[in-house]
């Protein structure tokens, strides 16, 4: 009995370490589910080969032991892979930047997230799935009278950008035939200091090879911007996926410190980031934090803070 037991939780072990480690295998859209996971299969699957391995003592789970510390390691490493030295020493110009999606059919907190938004300090604001904002967006108004989205620049209600600057050179962007005008591009002036400032909206992984191509066709368009740069949004990845990693390089994109999970928010802090906020030299982020309530959204919002160096 004790040798088919240890059979069949090897197999189902190996199995699970496996998934984990796809990206070593194949970069495919089918798999794309468990890159964001990596650093999560590890754990468990290095929990579950000592717990076995103390039940069944079997050389093999020493083994898989093994393999789940690998996969761990590696996805932690790559996780701390773009970031960039804090610049709280830094001079130049402060920015304080939200990014937020709040979900679409969130209508009961429209009017509470909207009071939030219009309280929080920041110079801009990003917002996904913002239908539940649209009977608000006079109030918001009132301190961020400039904005990109619901019936401004586009009809579309699903992505915004709320500033209390002008917004130069606005303009939305559909970056595939799944869904129009999810990315969208401006700049801010401050204190004679002009800062790019991009917004996403991504398709989910697994939809097909549409989470690649957005990215892919958003860098176009980021790589010709010059000056510093602020991107965040909902990329529904992980920055470790094979096809974020490419395109925070392909961008010169940079985080401040360990990025906090923002979804399922039901996992807390063990969740994965799938919400981001990147910046490009000369923007350095000084910090970046998980709002502390998801106002009935299925995501956590993020806050960033910068200094922008003058050039």
């Amino acid at each position: 009995m004790k040798t088919r037991l240890t059979c069949i939780f090897s197999v189902l072990l190996t199995l699970f370490l496996f998934a984990g480690s796809l990206r070593y295998v194949r970069d495919h859209w089918l798999f794309s589910f468990t890159y964001s996971f990596q650093l999560h299969i590890g754990i468990v699957g290095a929990l579950a080969a000592i717990v076995l391995f103390v039940v069944l003592r079997s050389r093999y789970l020493l083994l898989l032991f093994v393999w789940a510390i690998a996969i761990t390691a590696h996805a932690a490493v790559l996780r701390y892979e773009f970031v960039a030295p804090a610049g709280e020493t830094v001079a130049g110009q402060p920015f304080k930047l939200i990014s937020f999606n709040v979900l679409g059919e969130n209508y009961r907190n429209g009017k509470s997230i909207a009071e939030f938004l219009s309280n929080s300090g920041a110079d801009v604001i990003y917002v996904m799935e913002g239908r539940p904002l649209a009977p608000y967006l006079s109030r918001i108004a009132k301190t961020y009278p400039y904005r990109m989205g619901c019936r401004v620049d586009t009809e579309t209600c699903d992505l915004l950008v709320f500033s209390k600057y002008p917004l130069e050179g606005a303009k939305f962007i559909t970056l595939s035939d799944l869904r129009r005008d999810r990315m969208a591009v401006a700049r801010v002036t401050v204190q004679d200091t002009t800062i790019n400032l991009v917004a996403l909206h991504v398709t989910k992984p697994y939809y097909d090879d549409y989470h690649e191509e957005e990215l892919f066709a958003a860098s176009r368009i980021i790589r010709a911007l010059k000056g510093p740069l602020i991107v965040g949004g909902d990329f529904n990845s992980s920055s470790i996926a094979p096809d974020m990693r490419r395109f925070q390089q392909a961008n010169n994109l940079r985080i401040s410190n360990f990025e906090p999970a923002t979804w399922p928010i039901e996992a807390g802090k063990f969740g994965i980031p799938i919400d981001h906020i990147y910046a490009r030299a000369p923007a350095t982020m000084t910090n970046l934090k998980r709002l502390p309530d998801a106002m009935g959204s299925n995501h956590f919002g993020l806050e960033a803070e910068f200094i922008i160096q003058k050039q």
